[in-house]
C-alpha cells in the first residue's frame, strides 16, 4: 500500500474554497471513476472519495487544502504519477480560484442555482 499526502495553502476563504473541492470532487468522479461524498461542516469540509484500489480524503479550510489517500497494491506501483497528477489538477483549480478573487466578487457573476441530482456530482452529508 501506497500513501499519499498533499498539503496546500491558499487565500480563498471557505466559500470559494468549497467551490474549489466540488469542481476537484467532479472532475474526479468522472475522469477517475470516484465516488464522492462531501461533508459540509462551519469551519472545514471533507471530501471522501473511493474507488477500487483507491481511498481518501481531502480536507477543505478556509486556508488550506488537505488531502491523504491510499492506494491499494496495484495502484500503489503508479503513486508518482497519481500524485502528481492529483496535484496538477488540485493547483490548476486552486490558480483559477485565485484569479477570481483578484478580480473581485464584485465584478463576477453569481453562480447559477445548482439543481440536486441524484445522478451527477458528489453526495454531500
Amino acid at each position: 500500500m501506497a500513501d499519499i499526502h498533499i498539503h496546500r495553502e491558499h487565500s480563498l476563504g471557505l466559500p470559494k474554497a468549497r467551490k474549489v473541492a466540488w469542481q476537484w470532487a467532479e472532475e474526479v468522479e468522472k475522469k477517475f471513476d470516484m465516488e464522492c461524498t462531501v461533508i459540509e461542516g462551519d469551519f472545514s469540509d471533507t471530501v471522501e472519495f473511493t474507488r477500487s484500489g483507491v481511498n481518501g480524503t481531502l480536507v477543505v479550510a478556509a486556508d488550506h487544502f488537505d488531502l491523504q489517500a491510499k492506494l491499494g497494491f496495484l495502484l500503489g506501483a503508479f503513486s508518482r504519477t497519481i500524485e502528481s497528477e492529483i496535484e496538477k489538477n488540485l493547483d490548476t483549480l486552486l490558480d483559477k480560484g485565485a484569479a477570481a478573487v483578484k478580480r473581485g466578487a464584485s465584478a463576477a457573476k453569481p453562480a447559477p442555482a445548482r439543481k440536486a441530482s441524484a445522478a451527477k456530482g458528489p453526495a454531500r452529508k
